[in-house]
């Protein structure tokens, strides 16, 4: 049995791995295309280009685990059914069940390997390219803490406490300094909306001044601030919750409940944290069927294109729960694990059959 083990682990890994690097280069390509209409922009030329490619690798890497293992399973099952191994398997005395459940435990260990990836690899190197680009074309440098995001602009720091879904910022603080780093005044507004030309209206601003050892109060209701910020560069700043760390969101869950503030999203996406790699066990049980199918119902190229389309409906399904979870305000853990639940009860049923037969 060890044998067995031995070899269905070696084929599927490898199976997995080919698959790995076609849907990796093939999403890098893609990056690689829509990153060139952006050449010259700032200084953002070729080399950054390829550095924020590379830096989205992992991203990608973690998105895309449940359909590679999927189609790398059903690759590597196609291939031992074709060669009558797999028969010559089950002869030997191993049930269909028994084949299952080798197949869950190498899903478990790649379900380690992806979680482990998306905890300390994927966030940090997608926070990293995104600031790469950003500071290329921009010239802005970024940073996200729990007191807010924190922003460097030219001689400026600007702090923004909370970027709001339409666009406007809650809480923004700006520090202007002189050519020598001395402070020379620190704002604060209530809210900043977007206006056009690189403006922003601040609203209820307090403004203290540093003059040659006094100091100066000054209140308006309202003021306009210049910079090359917008909202689109604070989306790209600010991560997804998809991409943060369990780390970072627990933390971030925590700071919301405390002031009390809704946190649906990105409760949903800690639970995702722990429950998207678990897909991998569900994708391998779910490719064993494949193994039972007749040349006559289509080649090895055929299965692949099933799996394929069941990878997808996967991620679909996945995405689709989460927004409707969120607009009708589901459970958080039923979101997430609602579509894991259902393709492996879809799995088990598919096993059920074969073994009737």
């Amino acid at each position: 049995m060890k044998l067995i083990r031995r070899y269905l682990v070696t084929e599927t890994l490898g199976a997995t791995a080919f698959v790995f690097a076609a849907l990796v280069s093939l999403f890098a390509l893609f990056d690689l295309i829509r990153e060139l209409k952006d050449f010259g922009q700032g200084s953002y030329r070729l080399p950054q280009i390829i550095g924020y490619v590379l830096l989205s690798v992992p991203g990608h890497v973690y998105e895309l685990f449940p359909i590679a293992v999927l189609i790398g399973t059903i690759f590597a099952l196609a291939q031992l059914a074709a060669n009558s191994e797999y028969a010559v398997i089950r002869v030997s005395g191993v049930s269909v069940r028994r084949f299952a459940a080798m197949l869950a435990q190498v899903g478990l260990v790649l379900a380690a390997v992806n979680f482990l990836l998306g905890e300390f690899v994927a966030p940090a190197s997608e926070q990293a390219a995104q600031r790469l680009r950003v500071r290329a074309k921009t010239g802005v440098v970024a940073s996200d803490f729990r007191s807010g995001l924190w922003i460097r602009e030219a001689h400026s720091f600007i702090n923004v406490l909370q970027p709001l879904p339409d666009g406007t910022l809650a809480g923004v603080r700006i520090y202007q300094f002189d050519d020598d780093y001395r402070l020379l005044s620190i704002s604060y507004a209530e809210r900043g909306v977007y206006q056009e030309d690189e403006r922003w209206l601040l609203r209820n601003v307090v403004r203290t001044v540093f003059d040659q050892g006094r100091t100066r109060v000054e209140h308006v209701d309202q003021s306009y601030w210049t910079s090359v910020l917008s909202p689109e560069i604070l989306n790209v700043l600010l991560v997804d919750p998809e991409q943060r760390s369990a780390r970072d969101l627990f933390a971030y869950v925590q700071h919301l409940r405390e002031n009390r503030q809704q946190s649906a999203r990105f409760e949903l996406a800690l639970w995702t944290k722990f429950t998207y790699p678990l897909a991998a066990v569900v994708m391998m049980v779910l490719a064993l069927p494949f193994a039972h199918l007749h040349r006559r119902t289509g080649g090895i190229g055929g299965r692949i294109f099933v799996g394929i389309m069941l990878g997808l409906a996967f991620h679909l399904a996945n995405r689709l729960t989460g927004y409707l979870g969120l607009i009708y305000e589901w459970p958080v853990a039923l979101s997430a694990l609602l579509p894991g639940a259902l393709f492996l009860l879809l799995a088990f049923v598919m096993i059920s059959l074969l073994e009737r037969r």
